[in-house]
């Protein structure tokens, strides 16, 4: 550019002395020779300044093709990365219309098993408000049987009578079935639940704003939480010859452990699980064995009971009140660590009802495993969504709903079932474990929490075998 400029300013001078030079006065004609090397220098200077011109554009040609160069490199790597975002948005866009699919079958799924879970509800309403109605029939029929025994005592049963109490036991045996069936289906309902929870949880990661008709609620929360489902629990009819525990239906005959229909002071008819043991019958009020159930649950669902008394449960606060308010019991823990070494230890115990958080009271009998529950303590039951106040909130550094004290200890069978050497240390002491007061931290592959009366001669010879820790 400056070569350019140059050219401009030398150009008019020469062209100007040219035409003093023609414009002069004719008297004074200068000698022939010096006009023409005035000429050549002329010529030169321009020659000059257009070589130097040329040179500049040169450069400038170079320059601007170098430039030109460069941005038709970044405009390939833009091209290249405008590909490679095309081909990842094609991608998502796949994935999105695999997940809605899958979200539309799962939400017919779920409609599916709710209106079957509902008829369900309503047949077995009805039948257990017709074997209200025959037991009412049974009574009378029995009454009239009795003051015909009386009057007559030779006279055998009459066929109507059998009938009827055989046609009970079926209509029995058939809600027992419809339970079992009800329970199946609301295993499945949870399935689909948290299926849909989760392909829900993809689409908000992928950026995708969707609303269903049916849509379940996507309020984030940091536990997994299973709806609360009562399996155990059934229409407050009239129950009088329902048994109050497992030591009832022992002394009854029935030494089989498995599940039986029980029915306290004041309280509804409902399920537990007796397990048979060395010649007594135990209520079981907490299961874990395969991690199958989550136990972070809320506090509602510890009150009221969740899982299956098949499988992993938990029998709930509540229930376990209305058990043990009535006399003193015993409260057995039995551990397996991953060894498969087994462990338990038993302790006599006072429960609070929900107006003290269900205050627990621990006296340890015996067992073989050093206690980790502190005794003579009140140690208040708290979950993840409730905590009493003046507590410390374990439950930022452990899972699953336990009683606790003024420290967190390192014990908690209703922690986060894992799995041995899957997971560090402080993750280990997160999940079911049980930390001695010496210090020694068992990891629990399974456990067991029963309860039992206390008679006097059991409990002498647990106070005579108690071990020194």
């Amino acid at each position: 550019m400056y070569t350019i400029k140059l050219f401009l300013v030398i150009a008019p001078l020469v062209i100007s002395s040219r035409i003093d030079q023609d414009y002069s006065s004719p008297d004074s004609i200068p000698p022939e020779p010096k006009s023409r090397f005035a000429m050549l220098d002329d010529v030169k200077i321009l020659a000059n300044g257009l070589l130097q011109l040329g040179h500049g554009l040169k450069d400038f040609v170079h320059k601007t093709k170098g430039q030109i160069n460069d941005i038709f490199q970044k405009l390939n790597i833009f091209d290249q990365s405008f590909y490679a975002l095309s081909l990842q948005t094609n991608e998502i866009k796949e994935e999105e219309k695999e997940l809605r699919r899958t979200t539309s079958k799962l939400q017919v799924k779920n409609e599916e098993v709710k209106n079957m879970s509902l008829e369900l509800n309503s047949k077995l309403e009805s039948l257990l408000e017709e074997k209200s109605l025959l037991q009412q029939k049974v009574k009378y029929l029995e009454e009239q049987l009795t003051k015909l025994i009386k009057n007559q005592p030779e006279i055998q049963e009459h066929p109507e009578v059998t009938s009827l109490k055989t046609f009970v036991e079926q209509q029995d045996n058939s809600i027992k079935d419809l339970l079992q069936t009800m329970e199946e289906q609301y295993r499945q309902l949870n399935q689909q639940h948290s299926q849909i929870k989760e392909i829900e949880n993809q689409l908000r990661r992928t950026g995708i704003q969707e609303s269903t008709e049916n849509s379940l609620s996507s309020k984030p929360r940091a536990p997994r939480t299973t709806p609360s489902f009562h399996l155990n629990e059934t229409k407050d009819v009239e129950h009088d010859d329902f048994p109050a525990d497992c030591t009832t239906i022992y002394n009854r005959g029935e030494h089989t452990s498995g599940i039986y229909s029980i029915k306290t002071s004041n309280s509804q008819v409902f399920n537990v699980y007796c397990d048979v043991i060395s010649g007594s019958s135990w209520i079981l009020i907490q299961r874990r064995i395969d991690g199958s159930q989550n136990f972070n649950e809320t506090w509602q669902n510890y009150k009221y009971g969740f899982g299956r008394l098949d499988g992993e449960f938990w029998l709930g606060l509540e229930k376990i009140y209305s058990i043990v308010k009535r006399s003193n019991y015993i409260l057995r823990i039995e551990l397996e660590d991953w060894k498969d070494n087994k462990h338990y230890i038993e302790y006599s115990f006072h429960l609070g009802n929900h107006e003290t958080n269900y205050t627990l009271h621990l006296v340890e009998i015996t067992g073989n495993v050093p206690n980790a529950l502190p005794e003579h303590k009140d140690l208040v039951f708290s979950t993840w969504d409730h905590k009493a106040k003046g507590q410390l909130n374990c439950l930022e550094s452990y899972s699953g709903g336990w009683w606790w004290h003024d420290v967190c200890g390192g014990d908690n069978p209703n922690g986060k079932y894992n799995k041995p050497r899957s997971k560090t240390k402080p993750e280990r002491r997160r999940g079911i474990c049980w930390k001695s007061q010496n210090g020694r931290l068992y990891t629990i592959k399974s456990t067991k929490m029963l309860i039992h009366p206390i008679d006097s001669e059991s409990f002498e010879l647990r106070q005579i075998k108690k071990p020194m820790n």
